[in-house]
């Protein structure tokens, strides 16, 4: 499915782990409840796409472009989310346990009661977000 033009599929509860979607288009698609552990979706275009509670462990996000996907509830434990696009995203209780968001874009995202244990926020640009006791890199609550 690399490359794939998605736009707008309902793919709620789809199994799609270990997929390869590498720079699919995705927008405004619905993947709630979708199954994409351990998945490729470097460079996918996920614009407004609904992926709440979504299981996302151990996806490759690089350079995916989220700008106000939905990621409420969202599981993204050891997923690689560098340079990703994530303007506007809904994160609010997204599981981001060891995420590897080096250089992400979360300017205006929802991040309230995100988890972030172990996760590298190392140049993510977090202005204007949201992290109403999000739970922080150290496991201090952001309030």
């Amino acid at each position: 499915l690399e490359g794939a033009n998605l736009s707008g599929a309902d793919l709620t509860g789809a199994t799609l782990a270990k997929a390869i979607l590498m720079r699919a288009i995705l927008t405004d698609a619905i993947l709630t409840k979708a199954n994409l552990f351990d998945a490729f979706l470097n460079g996918a275009n996920l614009t407004r796409a609904n992926l709440h509670e979504t299981s996302l462990h151990d996806a490759d996000l690089r350079r995916a472009n989220l700008e106000n996907a939905n990621l409420t509830r969202a599981v993204l434990r050891r997923a690689n989310l560098e340079e990703a696009n994530l303007i506007g995203a809904n994160l609010t209780r997204a599981d981001l346990e060891e995420a590897n968001l080096i250089g992400a874009n979360l300017t205006g995202a929802n991040l309230t009661r995100a988890y972030f244990i172990g996760a590298n926020l190392t140049g993510a640009n977090l202005i204007d977000a949201d992290l109403t006791d999000a739970t922080m890199p150290d496991g201090s609550i952001h309030n």
